[in-house]
């Protein structure tokens, strides 16, 4: 809005200075008078990881942003900052262009540690740098990259979990090109380390504590004598999904023992301060696709106990000790989350803070021991990632404002909704509204669908760069996130209804939820479009094939497309089988073929963009080419496939996420704004005038 044009069209001349001290006064207020652009997704700032120190008086946090489109290719860099929980001030320690991760106090407090690979070809070390003041210190110097670490209590010691390393046989046959693969033989285990901490320029011999088993996560005890950790057969991300088990190692002699059995998924875990019992997040049994539920255990033995509340209507995803005799935790409950105290004994739970009364979507804390003091990452429909504190019983307060600017764009405004599926079960999402919407008018939808299935859509910010619902929203989009059956943060019966029911009643929730924003007027029902990654690509592809009467374009991102090929091209295939299909193809050939969208192909009057990462090993990349060659076979005139070399299961590098961006925006705007007949002619592939290049050579 021009506030001087009004001001100068409404006072006569002989009020200049009135006039002038009225536009000073205005210039000191933020008026959104700018629409949130793509290049305004790319500049966003996001705050993660918040660690508070032992004395609650600092958190460590990283912040991340995107590379410029001119940089080297590669991951957003992540610096480490400090802000005072006191006065909000913000220390910056490690900036630049730097990859760090894995940040952790030391218990005694005067120090931070943190994993970092410094030069092109080096491994990921544990690195540490002092609160006072001071360079980093590289603490190991591992022949393989660190993957995780803790701290021993008595801030002396850094246990870490590495992988084997290639024997001299092994690196001379590969020298000599005979480093063929032994698919899933030639396994190296995770192993767990322990270094003692020194100050001096040499680095320590660590001391291997694991043998013959791969370690995941691990926590001491808190006198330091024991430790905890997840571990499993095999050195395998379907391990790491589906056969991770709780083991107790005793490092007085390196004896491990087998604790707790979880039949399925695996949480965190801590001591409880006595260190005679562990609370846990796992699965409730084998089938539950997610995280659910909270345990302890006692470590003499005996069957863990489950303090979940029954039929509780949502997903406990972390717990901790409060004292010996309470757990707290952390949960999904529809598009809102909570943390809740409970007794050991069990009982009913107290909700301790509310996402839905705060309005802020937080993530699971980092607290100090006493559990007094918190740190959370925290969003809001409004406000992108920032780092907040809470002090037991007071109020959540946000110490970090990374990205001011958002505040001078106009948003489109947020809310949950709620409509009733066919069988007329109750579905919730998030929608938001396009920029100055009217009551009455009708507006081309988007209906961006979560991957998964366990997942769901929280009422926080919900922009990134395959999703830019604020970008939408300026463009006069309505954007629709559906929690269809077999999200998360709905309870396991919900989660359930998805397990052998494969684009079954979930993507029914999806039809029924877009015939209910056409109904009620909000969404024009000729103008839809729908997007998704994974699970929600498969269902890009469903839309735009079994049901592609309800869709005017589709974008699908590692998306699946044939169900009987993606169980033998996958890399959690058990995973797949325990929790999702619950058949073996030897038993379901009929039902897969025909839950597949290749199934339905010559039907699609959809336009179909197809992208995702050439390198991917969860949806493999065959699964969009068969869906193209399925399509162009059937003579469609529409299907675009686009390929990101070394991307995976999502883009990581800024060229992908560049493109991917611009490029459904595009597909958007030709087939469901501005209605572009599918029979015509594609939109131009050539895209790069959009990506912001300074190109030193251009085409004559």
């Amino acid at each position: 809005m021009n506030f001087r044009k009004i001001f100068k069209n409404t006072f006569p001349s002989n009020h200049v200075l009135l006039v002038t001290i009225a536009l000073m006064f205005l210039s000191t207020l933020n008026f959104a008078d700018e629409l949130f652009t793509p290049e305004d997704t790319f500049n966003l700032k996001n705050c993660s990881s918040a660690t508070i120190s032992p004395n609650g008086e600092w958190i460590a946090y990283l912040l991340s942003y995107q590379r410029e489109a001119n940089d080297k290719p590669g991951p957003a860099y992540r610096n480490l900052y400090l802000v005072s929980t006191r006065t909000k001030q913000v220390k910056p320690f490690i900036i630049g262009k730097e990859n760090v991760s894995s940040i952790q106090w030391s218990p005694d407090g005067k120090e931070i540690a943190f994993l970092l690979s410094r030069g092109e070809k080096s491994k990921t070390q544990i690195w540490s740098i002092r609160i006072d003041g001071g360079e980093s210190q590289q603490l190991t110097n591992s022949e393989s990259d660190i993957n995780n670490f803790q701290w021993h209590p008595s801030s002396k010691k850094i246990a870490y979990v590495a992988a084997t390393t290639q024997t001299k046989r092994e690196e001379a046959l590969a020298e000599k090109g005979y480093n063929f693969i032994y698919f899933e033989e030639n396994l190296k285990h995770l192993n767990l380390y322990m270094i003692e901490k020194k100050d001096s320029a040499s680095y320590p011999q660590p001391e291997q504590l694991t043998r013959d088993i791969t370690v995941w996560d691990f926590i001491f005890s808190n006198d330091g004598n024991l430790i905890a950790l997840s571990a499993s057969p095999k050195n395998l991300v379907d391990h790491s999904y589906m056969f991770k088990k709780i083991h107790l190692l005793h490092l007085q002699n390196n004896e491990l023992k087998l604790l707790v059995n979880n039949p399925g998924k695996l949480g965190n875990f801590q001591f409880s301060p006595d260190d005679s019992m562990l609370v846990y997040t796992a699965a409730k049994m084998r089938e539950d696709h997610a995280v659910s539920q909270v345990y302890i255990a006692n470590l003499n033995g005996g069957e863990p106990k489950n303090l979940t509340p029954e039929n509780f209507r949502g997903h406990i995803s972390w717990a901790a000790w409060k004292d010996n005799s309470n757990i707290v935790y952390h949960a999904g409950e529809g598009v809102w989350n909570t943390l809740s105290l409970v007794n050991v004994k069990g009982g009913e739970r107290n909700i301790i803070l509310d996402g839905k009364t705060t309005g802020i979507i937080f993530t699971s804390p980092e607290c100090t021991k006493d559990l007094k003091h918190f740190a959370f990452i925290g969003s809001t429909a409004e406000i992108p990632s920032e780092v907040y504190y809470w002090q037991y019983g007071g109020k959540l307060q946000k110490l970090t404002d990374v990205n001011s600017w958002v505040a001078q764009r106009m948003l489109g405004k947020q809310e949950k909704i709620t409509w009733k599926a066919r069988d007329n079960r109750q579905i919730e999402g998030i929608i938001i509204y396009p920029v100055n919407y009217k009551q009455g008018n009708k507006y081309p939808l988007i209906v961006s669908v979560h991957g998964g299935p366990e997942y769901h859509y929280t009422n926080g910010w919900l922009t990134n760069y395959f999703e830019p619902a604020q970008v939408y929203s300026g463009k006069g989009y309505v954007s629709f996130f559906p929690n269809y059956r077999a999200s998360t943060g709905y309870g396991i019966d919900f989660a359930m209804e998805g397990y052998g029911d494969a684009a079954g009643k979930e993507f029914d929730d999806i039809a029924d939820g877009i015939k209910y924003l056409a109904d009620i007027g909000l969404a024009d029902a000729n103008k839809v479009g729908l997007g998704g990654g994974s699970y929600g690509g498969y269902a890009a592809a469903w839309f735009s094939s079994y049901y592609t009467q309800y869709v005017k374009a589709v974008v699908m991102f590692v998306g699946i497309s044939d169900l009987i090929s993606k169980k033998g091209s996958t890399d959690i295939p058990y995973e797949e089988l325990y929790v999702h299909s619950g058949k073996k193809l030897d038993e379901s050939w009929e039902f897969q073929l025909k839950r597949s969208p290749i199934y339905y192909a010559a039907q699609s009057k959809s336009a179909v963009l197809i992208v995702g990462g050439a390198d991917d090993p969860r949806v493999h990349p065959s699964q969009s080419l068969e869906y193209y060659r399925r399509l162009k076979m059937n003579n469609h005139p529409a299907v675009r496939l686009v390929q990101y070399p070394g991307e995976g299961h999502g883009n990581r590098k800024q060229p992908g996420r560049i493109d991917i961006l611009h490029r459904q925006l595009q597909w958007y705007d030709w087939y469901v704004k501005d209605s572009k007949p599918i029979d015509g002619s594609l939109p131009p592939m050539d895209i790069s005038d959009l990506y912001g290049l300074d190109l030193k050579e251009k085409d004559k």
